[in-house]
Order: structure tokens, then C-alpha cells, then sequence
């Protein structure tokens, strides 16, 4: 995207001093890394002529890093830097805005990971901060509505929708003074809540807000520049587009969804943000994503414990007892039910996510047996229901729809 040496230092001088992280977008995950472990060692320093201001860089770019990779080691080097520059402050407001990056790092930690006492953590810190500058109290407000935002999608109640859209609106409204980049947050959240209660509520007004959101990210969000904004309102519009063409059962609709998802996946290689790239594979519930392509994507979401892991996982079994069945290979599918029965007992004690992928693995892997053997499957019913809450206890809805996808049918007669 530019050429190295002379400009990529002129890049890093240039983007020290200033508050827009977008820059990031334009290099690799290990370049995130390798200028986040460069502030870090600057600030910590004697010689350092702005510890707060270098700690909180440090802290920006280490979660940058742990949100395109999911690696908790950097996740906490972030959150050990924000701690670092919350010892450095010389004034509330320096306090203030230290306290805003910790509650980012949860909110992350969230996304990543799961387990919605997080967000209370989180919220109940932000709700408590005194902020002098009125671009701090916007921050402020921006994080409150995010998490806000997070915490609705999980109840799936229509009024705490409304009333986290109504928060989004107003952090919105006063982000101007903000980094760009934090009102595309926003208007992510904005266009991903907004769809959500629009597809399922039918509601027309909830749907033409989250299509201006993402037509406006997608038109600022240059490909040169924003390649990773562009690509994550892009899969969002097309999972919109798809929704909406199952309603209305629109095969138009659905080619054009599938077609965004493919300049999603475009806009950037897998090593540039591995989570990125495999979020957008994901994203596309409907179709037959390549068995391949799967076992790429779960090979780049390993770290334990990741949301995506643990999705990817479930998908990577469904597509293998689908092929399985499809080839009429019994045998196949007995080995995979004994080596994820494995590693179930070990899951259950350290992973729930990956406990729960496996069991919905597992109904995928005995209804295709059922199916070729003509014999009832067991427990297939209780695999799914527990998978189901554990899935919603760690605040991870997308793998509780998985679960609900699947449908138990009685064996051929």
C-alpha cells in the first residue's frame, strides 16, 4: 500500500503526534506490534519528556494488535500500559481519560473473549469518571454507549435497543471533537444494533438508519487508506442484504449481499488482520464456505478462549459432516466423533466456548450418522440446549444461533 523505509518512518513521526489511529489500517499486524513494543520501551524511559501521552499510545496500539490477532498477551500489555499511564497523570482530566482506555480494553476483552461481567465492570467505571474537557466527556459517552450497545444486543430486549440506539445517537452527535475513528466505531455499532432490531422487528425505519450508516462508512472509508473500516461496513452490509433477502426471498438480493461479502474479503489479506479476515468468512451464514477456508480461519483463531475460535471451530465440523454424509462415509464420521469426544472432558473445564462449539459439532456429526445408518441419534436435543446456554451465559449470541440452526429430525424409515 506504500513503500517502505523513508516513507513508513515519516508514516510513524507523523502519526506519533496525532490523536487519529487510522492510520494503522495501512500496515500489517506485526508492524501494530513492533511500534506498539517501540512507544512502550520510549515511555518507560527516564528520559521521556511525555509519559502519559506515550503509555496511552502504547496502550492504543497494543489493543489494536490483540483485536486483529486476539492474542491476550497483548491485550494485557495493553491494559499494563494504560495502567502505566494512569500513574503518570497529572490531572483529573489525564485521569479521566486513562480510566476511558481501561474501559476499552474491557470492552475488547469482551468482543474477544465473552463474559458479560465485563461490561458491567466496565460500565460501572465509566458511569463514576469526571471529566474536565468536553472532549473527554465525549469519549466518556462514546464508551458508555458502546457498552451500553453490547449489553442490549445480549438481552435482546426491544426497549433496551431503543434506549442503547438513543445513547449511540447522542455519542455520535457529540463525537466531532473525537478521532475519526471512534465515530466509526460508533456508526458500526449503530448500523450492527440498528440492523439487528430492524430484521427482527421488520421495521423499515431501523433498517434505512443502519443503511445510511454503513453507505456513509463505506463512501469515507477509502480502500488505500481505511481498508479495514471499509471491509468490516461492507460484510456488514452484505449480512444486512442477506438477512433481508431471506424475508423477502429475494435471490437478487442475496447475489448482491454475497457480492459485498466478496469485496469485504478483498479489501485486505488474512496476515494484514487475521480476525478481521476470518470474521468476514464467517459472516456469511448462508452459503458453503470451503472446507479449506475454514481450516485456515480456525488455524488463525488458536489463542484460547476467542468468540471466533470458537464459531470457526463449529463451522470447520459442520462443513467436515456435511462432506462426510454427502460421500456416504460412516467411518469418517465415527472418527470425528471420537476424536471431539476427546477433547470435550479437558473443554468443559477450561473453554466453555470450545466445549460449546463441540457439542453442536458433535449433533452435526450424529444427525449425519443418523441419517446414513437410519438410527435414531441420542441426546442430540440436550447437546444443543446446553450448548445454547452456555453460549448465552458468556455473552456469545452468534454460537447460540449456530446451535438453533441445527435441527434434530427422526432417522429415515
Amino acid at each position: 500500500m506504500f513503500e517502505f523505509g523513508r516513507d513508513l518512518r515519516k508514516l510513524f513521526e507523523k502519526a506519533r503526534e496525532s490523536d487519529d489511529l487510522g492510520w494503522l489500517e495501512l500496515i500489517g499486524a506485526d508492524l501494530v506490534a513492533a511500534e506498539a513494543q517501540s512507544l512502550a520501551l520510549d515511555a518507560g524511559r527516564v528520559s521521556c519528556a511525555r509519559p502519559f501521552d506515550a503509555w496511552m499510545r502504547a496502550s492504543a496500539l497494543w489493543r489494536e494488535h490483540a483485536r486483529r490477532t486476539g492474542l491476550r498477551t497483548s491485550l494485557d500489555r495493553a491494559a499494563a500500559a494504560a495502567s502505566d499511564a494512569a500513574r503518570h497523570t497529572a490531572t483529573p482530566d489525564q485521569t479521566a481519560v486513562a480510566a476511558i482506555e481501561s474501559g476499552q480494553i474491557h470492552l475488547l476483552r469482551f468482543d474477544l473473549f465473552g463474559g458479560p461481567e465485563k461490561l458491567t465492570a466496565a460500565l460501572a467505571d465509566v458511569q463514576s469518571l469526571t471529566a474536565e474537557r468536553p472532549v473527554t466527556r465525549s469519549a466518556a459517552a462514546a464508551l458508555h454507549a458502546r457498552l451500553t450497545a453490547r449489553r442490549a444486543r445480549l438481552s435482546g430486549e426491544p426497549g433496551a435497543m431503543l434506549d442503547a440506539a438513543a445513547l449511540l445517537d447522542a455519542a455520535l452527535h457529540g463525537a466531532r471533537a473525537l478521532p475519526p475513528t471512534l465515530g466509526d466505531d460508533l456508526r458500526l455499532d449503530r448500523a450492527a444494533l440498528a440492523l439487528e432490531a430492524g430484521v427482527a422487528r421488520r421495521d423499515g425505519r431501523l433498517l434505512d438508519q443502519a443503511g445510511r450508516d454503513l453507505r456513509a462508512l463505506v463512501e469515507c472509508a477509502s480502500p488505500d487508506y481505511r481498508p479495514l473500516t471499509r471491509a468490516r461496513a461492507l460484510a456488514l452490509a452484505g449480512a444486512g442484504l442477506m438477512a433481508l433477502a431471506r424475508l423477502a426471498k429475494n435471490e437478487a438480493a442475496e447475489a448482491q449481499g454475497q457480492a459485498l461479502f466478496e469485496a469485504a474479503a478483498d479489501q485486505f489479506t488474512p496476515d494484514h488482520s487475521p480476525l478481521d479476515w476470518v470474521a468476514v468468512q464467517l459472516v456469511q451464514t448462508d452459503r458453503e464456505t470451503p472446507l479449506a477456508r475454514l481450516v485456515e480461519a480456525e488455524a488463525l483463531t488458536r489463542a484460547p478462549g476467542l468468540v471466533l475460535g470458537a464459531l470457526t471451530r463449529e463451522r470447520r465440523l459442520a462443513a467436515e459432516a456435511a462432506l462426510a454424509e454427502a460421500a456416504g462415509d460412516v467411518e469418517s464420521l465415527t472418527g470425528l466423533e471420537a476424536v471431539v469426544r476427546r477433547g470435550l472432558a479437558e473443554a468443559a473445564r477450561t473453554q466453555p466456548l470450545e466445549w460449546a462449539a463441540d457439542q453442536i459439532g458433535m449433533a452435526h456429526l450424529a444427525l449425519a450418522k443418523g441419517r446414513l445408518t437410519g438410527t435414531e441419534p441420542r441426546a442430540v436435543g440436550m447437546m444443543l440446549a446446553e450448548a445454547m446456554e452456555t453460549a448465552r451465559e458468556w455473552g456469545a449470541p452468534a454460537l447460540a444461533r449456530r446451535a438453533s440452526l441445527v435441527q434434530p429430525q427422526p432417522a429415515a424409515v
